[in-house]
């Protein structure tokens, strides 16, 4: 059973600034809450009870969200207004949150590296913390819901017992945008990969689906982050490594069911 997960969230956010100069851009609201919270929830929402934020020093507003605040709560109390921290609330009984710096900028693979030691020999989720994902049914009978990612991940890790990578279909048009991966669809909506491409040109994509901020890693990433020399602007790249790691092992790619939203980078669709 896939119990933790790990959440990068120590970039600046350049570019959403001037949004995210004082305010990360992790914490950016959506409706009544901000969007890292949402991915906590999703992780939470598939059995995760271990959650591990990268973050940086200078982003401690993140780690204090996750925390509890008991002076604020008396005085919500106080004024019967505890509803209001609610939702943090009950998902602070689901899960414990901790958090680690990256004390130095090297890029997402790096972000991942510093994760080695909390997740041991385990299999773990891997989530951006900018991303959040919508269920694009209107509908309050579940058996018609959408699922999350981090749930068709963790399904499909326990059927496959390989590293999982979440896709999702962009236009032609758009594919030197993303990450976009290669391989044969061996039923539907589930690839056997055997390439990804960083921002491929348009004319040399392998395919349409693009990785899409979701992953189900096992510990063998931590040995191939090792072995990935820096690329472009000197930072650890996660798609060399996951390259690397299709040298020594089985991945596979789920077409995620719900559509999603990022801060960071375009949105796909």
């Amino acid at each position: 059973m896939i119990t933790k997960t790990v959440i990068p969230a120590a970039g600046f956010g350049t570019r959403m600034l001037p949004a995210a100069k004082a305010v990360p851009k992790e914490l950016l609201p959506i409706l009544d809450r901000p969007t890292i919270q949402y991915v906590v929830e999703e992780a939470a929402a598939a059995g995760i009870t271990d959650v591990l934020l990268i973050t940086n020093p200078d982003k401690r507003a993140i780690e204090d969200h996750f925390a509890r605040n008991p002076a604020l709560e008396q005085r919500l109390r106080a004024a019967n207004k505890s509803h209001l921290l609610a939702s943090i609330n009950t998902l602070l009984e689901k899960v414990t949150v901790r958090s680690l710096h990256q004390h130095e900028q090297k890029g997402l693979g790096h972000a991942v590296l510093q994760a080695e030691q909390h997740v041991g020999d385990q299999p773990f989720l891997c989530q951006l913390g900018d991303t959040i994902f919508s269920s694009p049914l209107s509908t309050q009978d579940s058996a018609l819901s959408t699922l999350l990612p981090a749930q068709q991940l963790t399904t499909a890790y326990n059927d496959l017992k390989t590293p999982i990578i979440a896709l999702e279909k962009v236009p032609p048009e758009k594919v030197d945008r993303y990450g976009i991966i290669g391989g044969q669809e061996i039923s539907p909506g589930l690839f056997k990969l055997d390439a990804l491409i960083e921002k491929p040109a348009r004319d040399a994509a392998p395919s349409q689906y693009a990785i899409c901020a979701r992953y189900l890693l096992t510990p063998e990433i931590f040995d191939c982050l090792e072995s990935t020399p820096p690329g472009k602007n000197g930072e650890i790249q996660l798609t060399d490594a996951l390259n690397l790691l299709l040298q020594r092992t089985a991945i596979h790619g789920v077409v995620v069911q719900a559509k999603g939203t990022t801060s960071a980078t375009p949105p796909i669709g």
